[in-house]
């Protein structure tokens, strides 16, 4: 059987350089690596080749698999090296908040074993993946709106390292939409990848350059940690819905909580509910969701003996029982967040849902110089406590707010759906997919519709609950006297994340979307033989 090919991503260019692949014959692993690579030079605020990538992958007659792409905390670092140097917290800016190496190239490593493995259509060559993103980093790319405001918000931080500064806030000026940036160190980085191999990120004289660089200049990493960074195959969490069984990433990501949301949703959805009840129970569920996340996820070494009881019924009903008609006083604090989604389904029916993150918006706010990489940020989520749940400790892995989610459904469609946004994730997920397949609306319009937003996420600090214009028009004063604390937001804010998902069906057909509130498309292969 032939399946229709299908790709979404948050930014049109990425969307049609997968599209091209699958259009050859590529596979969808294949085709997410070329894309992917695309996007760490279109949108450098929010993923580098140096930053996490998590992916959720499936193959009709297989299980499930997933790829955990995220580093671990440098040998050196540790609570007592921080602490020497006066800090009581891991600085967000700087040489000294790269805790973490990048294993976002180790993961496209796997997922080129995994597509040999698997047999899935001739691997094309790697230099073929890489050539979009080359000519893109050496040609130029139009600065987005997402972009200018990432650059004015780094240059009102006077953050960055003098590449950082020289590369993304020039002469002390603002990107500018419309622009065109060139990334020429970037496009000599993917060329050398390209002839010698993903692993030469690790390896060799670009990683001996990398690691001397960021020695020098203070942070606590060192070439033995890239050497040591290797991606894992891990086993997705899934619970049933009467809709379908959904998965999502183990820890240390949220994919736990997001998973969580959906189960207890379910428990208490009733088809006659009005807008208002929809909306209450999904934050409500997300309440619960976060509580227990922030209580149990951690690097797996660290779980809790009661995290394999989470996602079981029992556990679930009583986590239920504690949802009411009333708000659950809040706000907790928050986890931010900037990151790309993006899914695909190739002929073969293989489906990739794929997330890759610097964590903050330009990470670290640190290029390595002459490399054009842009370094992440995700060790911020440890903290320097010896008695906390993600406490810093050498070889940790950190908290992950990234979560691809992956859903086969009772009546044959298999949906891969996802968005960048840290803290709104989870929310945006439940959002898209119960409108979709609770409520019957149209996938476009399940994602493009007013939503909510509870805590912060890009680019914003505040804890409070937010609405978009419309959607706050239509409920929130219902909302307000439940005693939710809210307030209204622009419509098709970025505040509420780039959201997208990629639906098969049993007969091959296929659907793909992205959000109105980001750069992107769904493209579809209307082709059908």
């Amino acid at each position: 059987m032939r399946y229709v090919p299908a790709f979404s991503a948050p930014h049109a260019q990425a969307a049609q350089v997968g599209m091209e692949i699958l259009r050859e014959g590529g596979n969808a692993l294949d085709a997410m690596i070329a894309a992917a690579s695309a996007m760490t030079v279109l949108y450098p605020h929010m993923n580098s080749l140096v930053g996490d990538s998590f992916w959720l992958i499936h193959k009709p007659g297989e299980a499930p698999c997933a790829i955990d792409a995220c580093g671990a905390a440098a040998q050196l670092a540790s609570i007592d090296w921080y602490q020497q140097q006066g800090h009581a917290q891991i600085p967000g800016r700087g040489h000294l908040a790269c805790v973490t190496p990048g294993a976002t190239l180790s993961g496209y490593q796997r997922a080129r074993e995994l597509a040999q493995q698997w047999s899935l259509a001739e691997a094309l060559p790697l230099s073929h993946l890489l050539a979009p993103a080359i000519a893109l980093a050496r040609d130029g790319i139009r600065v987005t709106r997402s972009l200018q405001q990432a650059s004015a918000k780094l240059l009102a931080e006077n953050a960055g390292n003098a590449a950082f500064r020289q590369l993304f806030t020039p002469r002390q000026q603002v990107l500018c939409e419309g622009d065109y940036l060139c990334n020429p160190d970037l496009a000599n980085t993917l060329e050398l990848l390209a002839a010698k191999g993903l692993h030469a990120i690790f390896n060799g004289d670009l990683a001996t350059h990398t690691a001397d660089y960021l020695s020098h200049a203070g942070s606590p990493l060192r070439l033995g940690d890239l050497q040591q960074t290797r991606a894992q195959f891990v086993t997705p969490l899934s619970v049933q819905t009467r809709v379908g069984q959904c998965y999502n990433l183990p820890a240390p990501t949220q994919g736990v909580a997001s998973l969580m949301i959906l189960a207890l949703y379910d428990r208490l959805y009733q088809s006659d509910w009005s807008d208002v009840e929809r909306v209450h129970a999904l934050i409500e569920c997300t309440k619960q969701a976060f509580l227990v996340r922030d209580a149990q996820v951690a690097d797996p070494r660290r779980l809790s003996a009661q995290w394999p009881q989470l996602l079981t019924d029992d556990y679930l009903d009583a986590r239920a029982t504690q949802i009411a008609a009333q708000a659950l006083p809040w706000p907790h604090i928050a986890q931010p967040g900037d990151t790309v989604w993006m899914g695909c389904v190739d002929q073969q029916g293989v489906m990739v849902s794929f997330i890759q993150s610097i964590y903050w918006e330009f990470g670290a706010a640190v290029v390595i110089p002459a490399t054009g990489l842009v370094w992440n940020n995700r060790g911020v989520s440890f903290q320097l406590d010896a008695q906390a749940r993600n406490a810093l400790l050498p070889g940790m892995k950190p908290f992950h707010t990234l979560n691809p989610a992956l859903a086969l459904l009772q009546d044959g469609r298999r949906m891969v759906y996802g968005t960048m946004g840290g803290e709104g994730q989870p929310q945006t997920q439940s959002a898209l997919f119960t409108r979709y397949l609770y409520d019957g609306v149209p996938l476009a319009d399940a994602i493009a519709r007013g939503r909510w937003l509870l805590g912060r996420t890009w680019g914003d600090q505040q804890q409070d609950l937010k609405l978009e214009q419309d959607l706050y028009e239509q409920v929130g004063d219902a909302l307000r006297a439940r005693g939710h604390q809210l307030r209204a937001v622009p419509l098709h804010s970025e505040l509420m994340g780039h959201a997208g998902a990629v639906v098969s069906r049993r007969d091959g057909s296929a659907d793909a979307v992205s959000d109105p509130r980001s750069d992107g498309a769904g493209v579809v292969e209307h082709t059908h033989e």
